[in-house]
């Protein structure tokens, strides 16, 4: 492979200069010891894994050590939970072990917005950059278009119910189903950061033209969709979900679900490839799993217990991602994504950078596209012993589940040995495991101190336990989360929310299901505003929605919109092809 510099060359730069050198998806699965017919080829660098096929061959094969990958509480910028899950399996590389990684698809919204792809940077890297970054196989399409089916299903109905008599229903195999069009529980979706459509009417024109209400969009990778293909076992487990989504209530309050349209069976059917993960590689030529996508808040934001469950099979050390800091993604991880798969980690790894304990120390606000403060890049010890708070928060988090905890220490070139000896010192005074590594400058090579750190951590005994049981009340669920992961000293509720609580608590199925919490990623707390480790607050929970098909309610504290909105500086701006070489250029 050529030298690669990644202090002088942009990410997209490195990923087409890495391409040259690249595997073909024929020798990874080749090295993967994959029979032909499991690897199902999209071009000569990408691929999917027929899940089914392997997993029934592998069987009776021990699974290898299971690695999750979480954060601090970030800036604006990311702390690079995905850069340092491809170091460190680049670091497992480099040690001769057999490794897999699995990361999330990027979502189109971020790619041409402001926060660009997610498939990692400098010489830690997911690729090709270009395939990754811009539809890869088509799963994020196949969730858009299968979301949206389930709207043209029930639009389509309230117009048929609207305009015609029972008998004139039933003789076009219709039942009613009173939907009460004031209820309506999802909106349509698209994969980019379009706040136009957030607020929409629909049906506008003549009695054929649909029903007139009010509607919107909602960015594709917070569907309930994606959450369903992150959780879902199996496709026999993805069709049976699909089936118990909910999109309306009728004039009773009682839910009408995409099975009730009839329409579940068609929008599996549009999810029947995206079940099968995506085999890409790193910089360095190690195999990773791409399924699943982002935005951790509601659509739970991991990469697929699908792909998971592949790469414990094929590999002795398997690299997942959650989003977000350990508060979310990995809270997440641990009583959701866990409970659904039946595995449990080995090891969870606490990405953490100097620029963010800074910036919970009291430093300048980090905003996107501008240039950092000189707090940033010069020592101040000050700022980082006041942030080192939050990390201790972390750490706390992921000690409560038992499993074993390694913080890295995402390095940069800027950093200073005394920033990271005060670092060291603090994790090493909260009984976890720490390790310098400088992955994105070195690649497999600067991650060799974390993949040894990581590999001592597998071989720890763990004590792994669920924050809550299922048959907890949802009010005990929330509080344990709100007080022994977010720090708060309580829970309040709206009106609205406490009435939906009760009636929540009140139903054998949903009272059952799991919590997955809805909050700002920026803070510790609701506030997005608010750094460091919050003292003295209370939860406030506005709204709890219920996700029937990926299994779990939603409580929703502060405001989140499931609709980002482009900055006026987009990424897409810097994007181009070469008319001549038909390459992308100007991804990030």
């Amino acid at each position: 492979m050529k030298k690669l510099n990644a202090t002088k060359m942009k990410d997209w730069e490195i990923a087409e200069a890495a391409a040259e050198d690249m595997k073909t998806v024929y020798q990874l699965a080749e090295e993967l010891g994959l029979d032909k017919m499991e690897l199902l080829p999209y071009g000569h660098y990408v691929g999917k894994l027929d899940y089914m096929t392997i997993l029934k061959r592998l069987e009776g094969k021990p699974r290898g050590k299971y690695i999750e990958v979480t954060a601090i509480t970030p800036t604006p910028l990311g702390e690079g939970k995905t850069t340092t899950s491809m170091g460190l399996v680049e670091g497992l590389g480099k040690l001769g072990k057999k490794v897999i990684g699995a990361i999330r698809q990027p979502s189109g919204g971020p790619t041409f917005n402001i926060k660009g792809s997610a498939a990692g940077g400098g010489l830690a890297q997911c690729i090709p950059l270009t395939d990754i970054s811009l539809g890869l196989t088509g799963d994020i399409d196949a969730i858009t278009n299968a979301h949206n089916l389930a709207m043209v299903a029930l639009t389509s109905r309230l117009q048929h119910e609207f305009n015609y008599s029972d008998e004139v229903l039933a003789k076009k195999n219709l039942k009613r189903l009173n939907i009460d069009p004031r209820n309506i529980a999802i909106g349509f979706c698209i994969d980019f950061c379009a706040q136009a459509l957030r607020e929409i009417i629909i049906g506008n024109g003549g009695q054929m033209d649909g029903f007139m209400m009010k509607s919107g969009f909602q960015i594709t990778v917070s569907s309930e969709l994606m959450a369903i293909l992150a959780v879902s076992n199996d496709l026999e487990d993805l069709r049976n979900r699909m089936g118990r989504i909910v999109v309306a209530y009728d004039k009773s309050g009682k839910p009408v679900t995409t099975g009730d349209l009839e329409v579940d069976g068609a929008m599996a059917a549009l999810m029947g490839k995206a079940i099968n993960p995506n085999l890409m590689q790193t910089v360095e030529g190690q195999p990773v799993l791409v399924h699943a996508g982002p935005f951790a808040n509601i659509a739970v934001g991991q990469s697929s217990i699908i792909a998971d469950r592949l790469g414990l099979k094929l590999a002795d050390y398997h690299v997942t991602e959650s989003g977000f800091g350990a508060d979310i993604g990995f809270e997440k991880f641990w009583n959701l994504k866990c409970r659904f798969s039946g595995l449990v980690p080995n090891c969870s790894v606490i990405v953490a950078t100097i620029r963010a304990l800074k910036m919970h120390g009291g430093g300048p606000t980090v905003k996107p596209g501008k240039p950092l403060d000189k707090a940033y890049t010069e020592e101040n010890i000050g700022l980082l012993e006041k942030g080192i708070e939050n990390l201790i928060a972390h750490i706390e988090t992921v000690k409560k589940s038992g499993i074993p905890a390694v913080v890295c220490i995402n390095s940069f070139y800027t950093d200073t040995d005394n920033e990271i000896k005060t670092i060291k010192k603090a994790v090493e005074a909260a009984s976890a495991r720490v390790a310098v590594s400088s992955h994105w400058q070195h690649g497999g090579e600067g991650a060799l101190e974390l993949a040894n750190a990581v590999m001592e951590a597998c071989e720890e005994k763990g004590n792994f336990k669920f924050l809550y049981e299922d048959s907890d009340p949802l009010r005990k669920k929330v509080e344990l989360i709100a007080k022994q992961v977010y720090g708060a000293d309580g829970v309040s509720y709206t009106a609205d929310a406490e009435r939906k609580l009760k009636s929540i608590e009140a139903d054998p199925v949903l009272s059952k299901m799991g919590t997955c919490m809805v909050k700002t990623h920026l803070s510790l707390s609701h506030d997005p505003d608010v750094k460091g480790r919050p003292k003295g607050w209370t939860l406030p929970i506005r709204d709890i929605l219920t996700y029937n098909g990926a299994g779990f309610v939603v409580p929703v504290a502060g405001t989140i919109k499931l609709m980002p909105g482009t900055a006026s500086d987009p990424a897409y701006r810097g994007i181009d092809i070469d008319v001549k070489t038909g390459k992308v250029k100007g991804l990030f």
